[in-house]
């Protein structure tokens, strides 16, 4: 007899895009807050825990939706015709409803270092990218760039095709270790600029909880910045299935 399975693709995309929202930006409040065990622990230890993040998102979601876990990734595959644009709204929907949650309880796990932090740019970062150097026209190309790279190679990881019903697009447990290291490697040759949000949901989320939780000292959430790592994925990911659909003839 079969075992009923309650794991729909919305939860699956809403229940991995959440870990990877917790364990991401998990892992910079515990380099960023104060008194926290990793303090200073450095930009190695978050890249790291970034792919090793996306290690887990698509180990959870991969064999039940495909582990877009990124708006970005679910339009270039739709702009490709590897994914049907009646699903991309729910899709993203749920996308954002994890990053929510994966930034609520990163604020419950460090609430008492948030309080203890006295750095307004140390507690947004915990929650969402902002620039090294704040120049709009580099900040939006160095997220146009960072996610052409993840959409592109992820074509290539899963060959852009169906391998199963319950892997539409082939980002499996087996794909999973693939797309950790491409997100590592993003993180440590190209994050440097902006942080490397390459994820619309993975800013957007967190930055809305950020103006809405009560967290003590925590200044202003950068709404003036926000449109660049929603914007600049989304062209990238367009790029890059544009120039896969070039490529495949």
């Amino acid at each position: 007899m079969k075992t009923p399975n309650n794991m729909s693709p919305f939860i699956a995309e809403l229940i991995g895009t959440m870990l990877i929202i917790l364990l991401g930006n998990g892992v910079v409040a515990n380099v960023l807050l104060n008194d926290t065990k990793g303090n200073n622990g450095g930009w190695m230890v978050i890249t790291t825990a970034w792919g090793l993040a996306v290690f887990v998102g698509v180990v959870v979601a991969g064999p039940y939706s495909g582990a877009h876990l990124n708006p970005a990734v679910t339009v270039g595959l739709a702009i490709a015709g590897k994914f049907a644009w009646a699903r991309v709204p729910n899709f993203i929907a749920a996308q954002m409803l994890g990053a929510f949650l994966g930034a609520i309880l990163v604020w419950v796990m460090y609430y008492d270092h948030f309080r203890k932090t006295n750095k307004p740019e140390a507690i947004l970062a915990c929650f969402c990218t902002g620039p090294a150097i704040r120049n709009y026209i580099s900040n939006i190309m160095s997220e146009i760039i960072g996610a052409f790279v993840l959409v592109f190679v992820v074509f290539y990881i899963s060959n852009g095709q169906i391998i199963d019903t319950k892997t539409p697009i082939g980002l499996g447990s087996v794909g999973a270790l693939p797309v950790a290291f491409l997100v590592w490697v993003i993180g440590l040759s190209l994050g440097g600029t902006t942080g490397y949000a390459i994820n619309p949901a993975r800013d957007l989320g967190p930055r809305i909880i950020h103006c809405l939780m009560p967290i003590k000292n925590k200044g202003t959430s950068d709404w003036r910045y926000a449109w660049i790592p929603v914007i600049g994925p989304v062209i990238g990911a367009t790029v890059a299935a544009m120039l896969y659909i070039y490529l495949r003839g």
